[in-house]
């Protein structure tokens, strides 16, 4: 039993402009079949049954706070200067360099126009075939015991741990990676950004819930009310929902 990461959620006050953003960064397409707007590859909406992770953006009335987000996306890119042209064109659509304290990197940082940080990578060939997005990055202050949860949720294959870094990617190796890094600070608000489970379509969902929660996953009440999904939370308070499959 495991269930797929098939996307990376964002709220944001004004989620079709927001869209429109990600799908420049990212050379997706932008769809807003409901109240949400879906960033995928070109070849269309892939739902209910996706073959990789996109993004949905979910909207919301409140902006967000100036909180850092305990999880963002890194942006692969081929060569550096590939990596100049990135940062240059996301400034012009509304990116803004930050400081998350991060010194001298031969990343860039920067958040996109409704203040979600992220990073522009410098060229690594370990990112060279999983597509725009490198990997979800979250912050935490166990990675081992990260990895550990989110390997058994997902299925996907520890491809390196240490104390201060954990990093997994899925078992056929495509796609972005998931890594957890250790930093000294602590969760406070809820985060913009969070990720979005879905069971294959052989599975039970009440009983993929009922494992996480096994696991160490906590029901989470948002103000979701009644939906079709579950909203739960990892072992660090990390939200998370897993989706109905249709």
């Amino acid at each position: 039993m495991a269930l797929r990461p098939v996307q990376v959620n964002i709220k944001a006050v004004d989620c079709r402009s927001l869209g429109r953003f990600w799908a420049e960064a990212l050379g997706w397409t932008a769809y807003a079949p409901g109240v949400t707007t879906y960033v995928g590859p070109d070849d269309g909406l892939v739902w209910p049954d996706p073959v990789g992770v996109g993004i949905d953006i979910v909207p919301v009335p409140e902006p967000g706070t100036t909180a850092k987000n305990r999880v963002h996306l890194d942006l692969a890119t081929e060569s550096t200067a590939h990596q100049a042209e990135l940062v240059a064109r996301l400034r012009s659509l509304g990116a803004t360099p930050a400081d998350v304290g991060q010194g001298d990197v031969p990343w860039t940082v920067l958040t996109d126009p409704e203040g979600n940080e992220f990073c522009v990578l410098e060229p690594r060939e370990v990112y060279q075939d999983t597509g725009p997005i490198a990997a979800v990055v979250v912050d935490c202050a166990d990675p081992r015991a990260m990895a550990s949860f989110w390997a058994e949720a997902t299925g996907w294959t520890l491809r390196q741990v240490t104390d201060t870094q954990t990093v997994l990617r899925s078992a056929d190796g495509t796609g972005p990676f998931l890594e957890f890094i250790r930093t000294p600070d602590t969760k406070t608000v809820p985060d913009r950004v969070h990720l979005d489970l879905l069971p294959y379509p052989r599975d039970d969902r009440a009983a993929e819930v009922a494992r996480l929660r096994r696991l160490g996953a906590t029901d989470l009440d948002v103000g979701q009310g009644e939906v079709p999904w579950t909203c739960l939370a990892d072992p660090e308070g990390h939200e998370f929902c897993v989706l109905a499959p249709s």
